[in-house]
């Protein structure tokens, strides 16, 4: 047992990592060397853990070389995801070698497998809600962390971490939205409320939009009859119209609210033949324009109930495209 564990680990305590095959071949024999020999598994990650103590000891082209076979090791299921605990050793943490590290640790892993299959390994060792953690306290914010790993490449990674920061403060701004619904505050109150949460936790408008549109359409107990039910929301959408268009300021928002009430549409049968008619609503109620409507008919739109849907806004979007056209005209002509 020692001989062959001493084989796959002594070149790797020296301080110079030499790999004398190509870095992209090591995994593939560590990872048959652990599956002929079981009993050299936690040998082996404990040997990795000491490593990742001990990076500041190796050149910056060692480290990458690394990070990006540990990362394949990770993927692969070689190693554990507690391994990266040990990243968050303080002098690494200050000296900005863990961030670095990371970097090429999670692209290596990422473009093995992608942030879906990646996210649940975080969440099993806990390190979900700790990366930002691996930036020394002055830079751990969710800007520094955003700016760093997107530049990097990971900006999937970034928007992961962000999503798992913002979370609670989302379901908070959606709990208090219900609750002011409910008391009947003005809407001005509403809005004002909305926006100071947004500025406060970097929230964009095309994630808020999505919390109105939910908190709006929670606040009805609505009626199981379809022929009833469009009636219904039109009456209760028209009156939250001004709260809806305070933030359906840019056109990713518009389609953001296109594609949340086509997916509640969908969810909800009864009101697939009301889809529609929301949308006219909005586009008269300045809550959509016309190019995110056209964006999302010819290739923005979901697939959940398409065939029924894109069927139901053929006659409207055509009369869009004829008063886009007669608008270019009249631009034309006036030159």
């Amino acid at each position: 047992m020692l001989l062959e564990q001493n084989l796959i680990t002594a070149d790797m305590q020296k301080h110079s990592l030499t790999f004398w095959w190509p870095v992209e071949c090591w995994p593939q024999v560590f990872n048959k060397l652990i599956r002929c020999y079981k009993y050299l598994e936690k040998g082996f990650e404990d040997e990795v853990k000491k490593l990742l103590l001990f990076l500041k000891g190796f050149s910056k082209s060692e480290r990458n070389k690394l990070a990006m076979l540990t990362g394949v090791l990770l993927a692969n299921g070689t190693l554990n995801a507690s391994i990266l605990n040990n990243l968050y050793n303080e002098n690494l943490v200050k000296e900005g070698v863990s961030a670095a590290f990371a970097v090429k640790l999670f692209k290596s892993w990422i473009n093995e497998k992608d942030i879906n299959a990646v996210a649940p390994s975080l969440r099993k060792v806990s390190m979900d809600n700790r990366l930002m953690e691996l930036f020394p306290a002055n830079k751990q914010s969710n800007e520094h962390f955003t700016k760093y790993f997107t530049e990097a490449g990971l900006k999937e990674l970034s928007e992961y971490v962000w999503n798992q920061q913002t979370i609670g403060a989302r379901k908070e701004l959606q709990k208090e939205l219900q609750e002011q619904m409910s008391r009947g505050d003005p809407f001005k109150d509403k809005i004002l409320y909305v926006k100071e949460e947004m500025k406060k936790n970097n929230i964009p408008e095309p994630v808020v939009i999505g919390i109105v549109w939910s908190s709006v359409m929670s606040t009805v107990e609505w009626n199981k009859k379809e022929e009833l039910v469009a009636e219904q929301a039109i009456k209760h959408l028209k009156q939250y119209s001004p709260l809806l268009a305070a933030f359906t300021t840019q056109g990713q928002s518009e389609l953001t609210l296109l594609l949340k009430i086509q997916e509640y549409c969908y969810d909800n049968i009864h009101f697939m033949k009301a889809f529609q008619k929301i949308v006219v609503l909005f586009y008269k109620a300045e809550v959509l324009s016309e190019e995110p409507i056209l964006k999302w008919y010819k290739d923005a739109h979901a697939a959940k109930g398409k065939s029924v849907i894109l069927e139901q806004m053929k006659k409207f979007v055509e009369w869009l495209k004829n008063a886009e056209e007669e608008s270019e005209s009249e631009a034309e002509e006036g030159d």
